[in-house]
């Protein structure tokens, strides 16, 4: 717990201090009206929740995620053009490609964000848009890493000059936590960082972590460094466990959603991974609330009287409320747990730091709700300045294909449409963590009764996700 405390504070606190002054991390954030009260939600949402509780108990009597085996596949012809080693290489060409722009966009470029390529590629169409991709079709982004083209390129020819990775193995004591480093490295560039939209921002930052990843290839391998340390690798390979899709090999499998998380198993560091991945979202809703105006300033103006810049002071705040909210969501969390291992006495799943690496999967489409409802509008609306900025990527004028012209449509969503589909992300996501909570203790614990039982935390714990999520909602949109 103290080491994680530590590195959640450390890595938010020197990220903090690389640049002088604060600006917005997203370059649009289209706000809307509530159609109806902020109330009538979260209550319409809670009974939602317990509604789903009260049918999963009576329903659901046996585990059918768990150690689901897919039957069915798509067929054969088709899941070999789909998986052919071309198509891979071509989307790890292109990749690099988009890598290579993407830095020299922001290096040599307008250094206005909404101008400039760069900040639209990473923090929407990667950030915002490939989660949702993951969720509909699978770990995508295990084909279009730039890194991982970078990694089997470089290794290819390494292994021809007789190189092997120089540690020969990823040590599985490690499990995710270089990945953590990097997740919370990229969380704290969008949300603490000043000028971390910034176009030179964003290319450096994208040079450092090229770096970081190929060092780390050269050490341990590509494949395992993929899938346990890269950040990006983990977060959107959790993303896309929850898809109805499972690649075997050149096999492209079926399987119920949600049937991925159910089959993930522990690893050290994953814990506290998902929570950043919630909690980073609740700061950057949670910054634009009344409440945080309130205190940010306060707190800023503590560290100003120990010598601090104003600017730094920001900063710092902004990095403590970034932990704080990572530090809640787990404290939450374990507290369910805790009441878990309570209510069953621990049959079953051992203490309560291991039955919170078995349930930690149900917060991961909890996750992804946070990020669909704060983060779509985000996506519909500067998403389409693609269109002129694939034109124009330096800003300076251009127009490559014809389409420098174009406008973003802010009528292309309602506000009230808007709303529905954020609270309906939110609702979703939290009945699917609720089934996959389910389904972990009819698998652990005596019977439906004591699975049942256990669950009552739990279910406390996702009615506090939801109305923390709807408020988070409610103040970005006031």
């Amino acid at each position: 717990m103290r080491r994680t405390v530590g590195l959640l504070t450390a890595g938010a606190l020197a990220a903090s201090l690389w640049f002088p002054q604060p600006v917005a991390a997203h370059g649009i954030v289209v706000r809307g009206d509530l159609p109806i009260p902020a109330w009538l939600f979260a209550w319409a949402a809670c009974l939602v929740l317990v509604v789903s509780f009260v049918a999963l108990g009576t329903l659901w009597s046996r585990p059918l995620l768990e150690g689901y085996e897919p039957r069915r596949e798509l067929p054969p012809a088709l899941a070999r053009v789909l998986t052919a080693p071309a198509l891979e290489a071509l989307a790890g060409v292109l990749s690099v490609g988009l890598l290579a722009l993407t830095v020299y966009a922001g290096l040599e470029g307008a250094q206005v964000p909404t101008d400039n390529l760069a900040p639209t590629l990473v923090f929407v169409v990667f950030w915002v848009g490939l989660p949702f991709v993951s969720v509909a079709l699978g770990d995508v982004y295990r084909l279009v890493s730039p890194w991982r083209a970078l990694g089997r390129a470089l290794g290819g020819v390494a292994r021809k000059l007789g190189f092997r990775p120089l540690l020969g193995g990823y040590p599985e004591r490690l499990g995710v936590w270089p990945a953590l480093v990097g997740f919370i490295a990229f969380v704290a560039l969008e949300l603490v960082n000043a000028n971390g939209s910034e176009p030179r921002t964003v290319a450096l930052a994208a040079l450092v972590y090229s770096g970081w990843a190929l060092v780390g290839m050269a050490l341990f391998g590509v494949e395992p460094w993929s899938r346990k340390a890269d950040a990006f690798g983990v977060y959107f390979g959790l993303l896309a466990s929850i898809a109805p899709f499972e690649r075997r090999g050149r096999r492209i499998l079926l399987r119920p959603p949600l049937a991925g998380l159910a089959a993930l198993r522990p690893s050290p560091g994953l814990v506290p991974f998902v929570a950043t991945m919630i909690g980073s979202v609740t700061f950057d809703g949670g910054a634009e609330s009344e409440l945080w105006a309130s205190l940010a300033p306060s707190i800023s103006r503590a560290f100003e009287g120990l010598g601090a810049s104003p600017a730094l002071g920001t900063q710092v705040a902004s990095a403590l409320g970034l932990v704080f909210c990572i530090l809640l969501v787990w404290g939450l969390f374990r507290l369910g747990i805790a009441g878990v291992r309570a209510a069953t006495g621990g049959a079953g799943g051992g203490g309560t730091r291991r039955l919170a690496e078995l349930f930690v999967p149900s917060l991961v489409p909890i996750a992804f709700a946070y990020v669909a409802a704060h983060y779509f509008s985000l996506l519909a609306f500067q998403g389409q300045a693609l269109g002129y900025l694939a034109s124009d990527p330096l800003g300076r004028g251009s127009d490559l294909f014809g389409t420098a012209h174009w406008q973003v449509d802010y009528n292309l969503i309602g506000s009230a449409t808007l709303w529905y589909l954020q609270v309906g992300f939110v609702v979703v996501g939290h009945v699917a963590g609720l089934v996959l909570a389910h389904d972990r203790a009819l698998a652990l614990f005596r019977g439906p009764r004591e699975a049942l039982r256990s669950q009552y935390w739990m279910l406390a714990v996702m009615v506090f996700f939801t109305s923390l999520a709807l408020w988070l909602l409610s103040q970005a949109n006031a």
